[in-house]
């Protein structure tokens, strides 16, 4: 029978390697600092007006609205993954703090598809394998992510349209 030593000294080991497995796959245009350096814009979403802190380079939509407390969105902002073709827009939720509704929508603002409450990679284990946690469109050139709730409490549905005001 092993010893305590014997069983927490391998335990111990693990823990370190995947905090710095961790560490290391993090890309280094990402910082863990403040979203202060996304651009702002504003979108129209059915009949709503919203601001939108606007993830429009590869960096900035690396670091999207990780590490972000849910205050950081109020029910009038959102965060919009702007891209310059449609395409298959996998989106992951890899050190989130919180749920999120995500919209897909094409190049001309309709929606593509639509996924609620969508949950954070929050555990060590979800952080290591977080990729897209399930959540893709085709034909997307934009995605919309909003505070959980914000889809039922809004009515917004299939039929929905994105009107782009400034980005």
């Amino acid at each position: 029978m092993p010893t305590r030593l014997q069983v927490l000294i391998p335990i111990s080991a693990a823990a370190v390697i995947v905090g710095v497995a961790g560490m290391l796959s993090l890309p280094s245009e990402v910082s863990i600092e403040s979203n202060s350096d996304f651009l702002m814009g504003t979108v129209q979403l059915d009949d709503k007006l919203l601001e939108v802190y606007l993830a429009d380079t590869d960096p900035r939509r690396m670091r999207g609205l990780m590490w972000e407390s849910q205050d950081f969105l109020a029910n009038d902002k959102g965060m919009l993954f702007v891209f310059d073709e449609p395409g298959t827009r996998p989106m992951w939720m890899k050190n989130m703090q919180f749920h999120l509704d995500i919209i897909w929508f094409n190049e001309k603002g309709s929606v593509v598809a639509i996924e609620k409450n969508v949950p954070p990679c929050i555990t060590p284990l979800e952080v290591m394998s977080c990729k897209s946690n399930g959540v893709s469109a085709d034909n997307a050139q934009y995605v919309l992510e909003l505070i959980s709730g914000y889809v039922d409490e809004h009515s917004i549905t299939e039929n929905s349209r994105l009107e782009i005001i400034s980005i």
